[in-house]
């Protein structure tokens, strides 16, 4: 059985900053794996620790980052046995529905039984590519799954955490399956893993190998600007009495207001 993990690269929130007119600076900022995709990349482990004829393909689709030896090794730490990678310039600015577009190209050519993914990620955090990826596969898809209950060669069961109930649910294979940060706490990769990830097979693979045109776009993007910043009012009020919570609710509705 082959189990295809899907991840993406964002850059690392501590390291953005902020240019004077209110544009990100990501000039310094390193890639990272989206932490709801490593959540899926665990789940896809864990289940080859009950089945180890299973084999996992970490797949990703993005811009050059994706071609830095560091990250590969670091998703390859994490347990999947080979990686195949869709880069090349702009990919990085892909919407969900080209990111969908692009995958199922990828996921067709390397065959699959079962593709996990995270429910978001976590810069746009838009919760549609596990979605759409189903879609374009033509094959059952579902989103929110905090529990994989069993697995077996033609159905895979789940459960998903709602408000006031958890759904069982049992779909056929091939399925797409997007799991929340319920299922469970991503590992840390040990040393051992670290060094035997760069052993691991890499494809990695433009548009053209998968014999895809140009995916246009719905939207386009024309700026992303951070909050603008209010200057603190410093505003102190000493006391306890009734005089000094009203003042205290008076400048609460100001500022809300």
């Amino acid at each position: 059985m082959k189990i295809i993990a899907c991840y993406k690269l964002i850059p690392e929130e501590q390291d953005i900053t902020v240019n004077g007119d209110g544009t990100l600076n990501l000039s310094k900022t390193d890639a990272k794996i989206s932490q709801f995709d490593l959540n899926a990349i665990e789940a896809a482990c864990a289940l080859k620790q009950q089945n180890r004829d299973i084999h996992i393909v970490a797949m990703s689709t993005g811009g050059e980052a994706l071609a830095n030896p560091k990250g590969r090794k670091d998703v390859l730490s994490r347990g999947p046995d080979e990686l195949i990678v869709v880069s090349e310039a702009g990919l990085e600015n892909a919407l969900p529905h080209q990111t969908a577009a692009i995958l199922a190209a990828a996921a067709q050519k390397s065959g699959f039984d079962l593709i996990l993914c995270g429910d978001g990620s976590a810069d746009l955090y838009a919760q549609q590519v596990g979605l759409l990826l189903g879609e374009a596969l033509g094959v059952s898809a579902i989103n929110g799954v905090s529990r994989i209950i069993s697995l077996s060669d033609t159905q895979i069961q789940v459960e998903r955490t709602l408000e006031d109930e958890v759904e069982t649910l049992t779909l056929n294979l091939p399925a797409v399956v997007a799991v929340s940060t319920d299922i469970n706490a991503p590992q840390i990769p040990s040393m051992k893993a670290i060094l035997g990830a760069a052993k691991k097979p890499v494809q990695a693979w433009q548009s053209a190998d998968l014999g895809l045109g140009n995916v246009s776009s719905y939207t386009t993007l024309l700026s992303v600007l951070a909050p603008q910043q209010k200057a603190r009012a410093r505003v102190i009020i000493e006391g306890d009495g009734e005089d000094q919570i009203a003042e205290f609710a008076e400048h609460l509705r100001k500022v809300i207001g």
